[in-house]
């Protein structure tokens, strides 16, 4: 396992341990972040999740876009947090496109976890990343369900 000591400056709080050690996997996708972004929210192939961790105050959008076929071509996310919070979130990113809602769906944050070689006090970050994935897969339906309804009115 490869370990980085992080500057002081990408700690989350400045009364915390001065370097903290970080996996490789973070630093890649906190330094090199993919998919950050906004898709437009108002689109019907949009959904978007929005969720938060209170205790630590990590706040997490990540967004999906889907075709007709039901598989996600895009995704995009924004997140106010930690290095392993921006980690969580890109790497979320990159394993829902392509696949099937259905598929995306079975993502689990111990998969995240793993990949990115989260220490236990940092998992809230995977778990807010899978929540934010099924907050953005709810959406979606929801307004697949709306889209529908409103064809047969």
């Amino acid at each position: 396992m490869f370990l980085v000591k992080v500057p002081r400056y990408l700690t989350k709080k400045a009364n915390s341990v001065p370097c903290l050690l970080y996996h490789k996997n973070v630093i890649d996708h906190y330094e090199n972040p993919r998919n950050v972004g906004s898709l437009n929210k108002n689109d019907k192939n949009v959904g978007t999740g929005l969720v938060g961790a209170p205790a630590c105050g990590d706040v997490m959008k990540l967004q999906i876009k889907v075709d007709d076929d039901g598989r996600i071509i895009d995704a995009k996310f924004k997140t106010f947090g930690c290095g392993s919070a921006i980690a969580s979130s890109s790497l979320a990113t990159e394993w829902v496109k392509g696949k099937t809602v259905d598929e995306a769906l079975s993502l689990k944050n111990t998969a995240i976890a793993k990949e990115l070689s989260l220490p236990p006090v940092k998992l809230h970050c995977s778990m807010l990343a899978e929540d934010a994935i099924k907050a953005a897969l709810s959406d979606y339906r929801i307004k697949q369900q709306e889209k529908k309804k409103s064809k047969e009115d």
